[in-house]
């Protein structure tokens, strides 16, 4: 179970970023969503009665975000997105912040409810069992319905309109995220779909990143990071996930050199997190128990600095 960035709040509203101090940092670590980069001239120009209709929803959707009223925050965002034209950067944080936080609570919500589940059934209580599974499975109704509307907008307003080679491989890894989600709480047939889903969006993304991100980009570092995470926990290819997380880290350590300090510290956090899980699921596999018993409790926190590190590094590295 992959954790996200849920627990951090970033500050994208009036130049506020979460400054997160270099400490010592969880040990499963997986990204989601948020962008990076300085708003010029890949920003869209829509027509002006758009653009006042932009401003006004992107000011309410930061009045939301304060308020920590995300799905209002959706709402609004998702207005922003029809309007048709690529999204600013700053758009596509506030859209992305406003939806890791709607499916983050209940992603949460439902692995607390599943532990509480799998726990009632070792004690054999049945009664408390039948209760739980009904609630559960009405937090995965949720879950379905957050995941498909996002994957809505994704599909017809925010890839058709992507233009750079930065917000293709955000948006496809979005896309392979939320399919994700969907697969870590289904089952049989509908299971298959998701990972086969967000298998070809991780896929496509990587296509994009590796012609026009350079390896030490943050996003295109995020998304290594993702799909690593994906073949570990959805496909359960550990060979697969930890060749994958290597290369990434190998590929970006050979351009460490010609990167400026400030997306110095933004790259290396990230390959830092890329590392960790390298060591997490070798550990793992080698049979060491405290490992194994470890790893679910660091997926449920981890992401806080990785998406810290995306939102402050620069759009051109």
């Amino acid at each position: 179970m992959a954790t996200e960035v849920s627990q951090l709040q970033p500050a994208v509203n009036a130049g506020l970023r979460a400054q997160t101090a270099h400490s010592p940092i969880p040990r499963h670590r997986l990204l989601l969503g948020a962008s990076h980069g300085q708003q010029g001239s890949h920003a869209r120009r829509p027509r002006p009665s758009a653009a006042r209709s932009s401003v006004s929803k992107t000011f309410l959707a930061r009045l939301c975000e304060q308020a920590e009223r995300y799905d209002e925050m959706v709402t609004f965002m998702k207005e922003v997105a029809k309007l048709g034209g690529e999204l600013t950067v700053d758009e596509r944080n506030l859209l992305s912040v406003a939806y890791k936080n709607v499916v983050g609570t209940r992603r949460a919500s439902w692995r607390i409810i599943s532990s509480i589940e799998q726990k009632e059934e070792s004690k054999g209580s049945e009664k408390h069992v039948a209760i739980i599974k009904q609630y559960r499975q009405k937090i995965e109704t949720e879950l379905e319905t957050v995941c498909k509307d996002v994957l809505e907008v994704l599909d017809e307003s925010l890839i058709p309109n992507a233009a750079t080679g930065e917000s293709k491989v955000f948006y496809h890894k979005m896309k392979g995220d939320y399919h994700r989600y969907l697969a870590e709480f289904a089952s049989g047939e509908k299971r298959k779909n998701a990972a086969t889903a967000a298998h070809e969006a991780y896929k496509s993304a990587t296509d994009v990143a590796q012609t026009e991100l350079t390896p030490t980009h943050p996003i295109r570092l995020g998304l290594a990071l993702n799909f690593s995470v994906f073949y570990y926990e959805i496909l359960n290819s550990p060979d697969r996930a930890c060749h994958l997380a290597k290369q990434a880290f190998d590929d970006a350590i050979a351009e460490l050199d010609s990167l400026s300090e400030e997306s110095y510290r933004d790259s290396t956090l990230i390959m830092q997190l890329l590392r960790d899980n390298l060591t997490l699921w070798t550990s793992s596999d080698n049979g060491e128990p405290e490992a194994a018993a470890e790893a679910p409790k660091a997926e449920e926190k981890t992401e806080e600095k990785a998406e810290a590190a995306e939102e402050k590094a620069p759009e051109e590295q």
